[in-house]
């Protein structure tokens, strides 16, 4: 498939890296030299300097063969143009933009995105994806990571080990005998900073970051095993009132209306702002790090904070303080991967990232055929995959132990007319099963491959 990427940020680069592992003809556009230096440095993709909504550049990068555009410059207007010039004059077939400002998204303007206007296929906005991703997290205390699959049937959870975790030290093959109606398959494990597709004769250490895939009805019982028990909380404050934090007020003032929700904000215009839309949220104009602001909100009597201002450093020490207070769980944004291995030794519980939440909904709408959705792991671990399988598919018809999957890849759950499957080696996945698994960013490919009876996609 023929790519070309417009914006060679972080978000571009690491949407450029996916595609270029997997043997695509990735093009990427950006108006800084030393960005695409980078890019034509240390990936297999084209790099080209020029404007990325310009009609000449676009054809440069071989718009007129190109199957699609994926827009994800810092400029919402240049975003929509390329978008616009990629299908007026070069029919590119699919268009993906990142939209950031609010006022384009205003349902009053739906209309705006139809074909007969400016035809963009997906748009994505950063700030209501971290909106939801928080959200999702809020819903399970004691999880830093949890995603929704087949329909809600399944869901993937991150924990981290205590030293009090009750399955510490056992080999995960024992799991499915201790728990043998849990549905529960462990995916990934980060020990030390370092990732690990586990065996079955693998076994967690304290401090080691899981992953696992769970029956959705067993989700509390499954945290439990793994010494999670909290309660949901019932407090919440949000440190910030940017897009991020008003998004997530009012999608708790919408889901959660017993949540006792407060927001600090620093612009008392914006605190102005913001405290008109929501109905039940306290919103109090002052700085997070100020203590006493921090005292007003009653912090020490509150069981979540959620740090999501526009600054990593001033989000990492308001959620420290705000644990010194008290706070039982810091929910933490951060741009710069560079902090994300120290977050845990500080006391950060959950760490959220837009540039991997971005380039994660990006490539659900870059797959196509039967790979139903992708959800990238960390920063170049892997992938979680739903797909359905293929009456023509490798993995259809024998038991999964003779199926010789690749080395790296992990079937997590099978979804079977509403019934989850937890896999096992004499386990026989059918035609038009749904099929969850972990495949490691090198085995992406073959693992699509599995699900295509010819490259219908790629």
């Amino acid at each position: 498939m023929k790519v070309i990427v417009c914006g060679a940020g972080q978000v571009g680069f690491h949407i450029a890296r996916h595609l270029s592992l997997e043997n695509n003809d990735v093009t990427v556009i950006d108006q800084s030299p030393d960005l695409i230096r980078r890019i034509s440095d240390t990936l297999d993709a084209q790099g080209i300097v020029g404007h990325a909504s310009h009609p000449d550049v676009l054809e440069k990068a071989g718009a007129r063969d190109a199957d699609m555009l994926i827009a994800v410059t810092y400029a919402d207007e240049v975003n929509m143009i390329a978008s616009q010039i990629a299908h007026s004059l070069f029919e590119v077939p699919t268009k993906i933009a990142r939209v950031r400002h609010q006022s384009y998204l205003d349902p009053a303007w739906a209309n705006l995105f139809s074909r007969d206007h400016m035809p963009i296929d997906v748009i994505i906005s950063p700030e209501i994806e971290v909106a939801r991703a928080v959200a999702r997290r809020l819903k399970v205390p004691g999880a830093f990571e949890m995603i929704s699959l087949a329909d809600d049937k399944v869901k993937l959870v991150g924990v981290r080990c205590s030293d009090d975790c009750p399955v510490l030290h056992t080999p995960l093959r024992q799991l499915a005998q201790l728990f043998p109606d849990l549905n529960l398959v462990v995916v990934g494990l980060l020990r030390d900073s370092k990732t690990i597709v586990p065996s079955a004769d693998d076994h967690m250490l304290p401090g080691d970051e899981v992953y696992f895939v769970v029956d959705s009805e067993h989700l509390m019982r499954a945290m439990t095993a793994f010494g999670q028990e909290e309660m949901e909380a019932r407090r919440v404050l949000i440190l910030g009132g940017g897009n991020i934090g008003l998004f997530l007020a009012e999608e708790i003032e919408r889901e959660h209306p017993w949540v006792n929700t407060k927001i600090i904000e620093r612009d008392t215009e914006r605190a102005e702002f913001i405290a008109g839309k929501l109905e039940r949220t306290t919103v109090i104009n002052g700085d997070v790090l100020d203590p006493e602001i921090l005292q007003e909100a009653n912090v020490g009597a509150t069981e979540t904070v959620v740090s999501v201002t526009n600054d990593d450093e001033t989000n990492i020490l308001a959620s420290l303080l705000a644990k010194r207070y008290g706070v039982q769980r810091a929910v933490t944004l951060i741009n710069a991967s560079a902090y994300e291995p120290l977050i845990a030794s500080l006391g950060v519980d959950v760490v959220v990232s837009p540039r991997n939440i971005t380039v994660s909904t990006v490539l659900q709408h870059v797959r196509r055929g039967r790979i139903h959705a992708v959800h990238s792991l960390r920063d170049n671990f892997g992938e979680l995959i739903e797909a359905e399988a293929m009456e023509t598919s490798s993995l259809v018809g024998a038991p999964l132990r003779d199926a010789k999957l690749p080395q790296g890849v992990i079937l997590g759950a099978i979804v079977r007319n509403g019934q989850v499957i937890s896999p096992r080696g004499t386990t026989i996945v059918e035609d038009k099963d749904r099929v969850v698994l972990f495949a490691t960013a090198d085995n992406v490919r073959k693992v699509e491959k599995m699900f295509a009876v010819q490259l219908e996609f790629f």
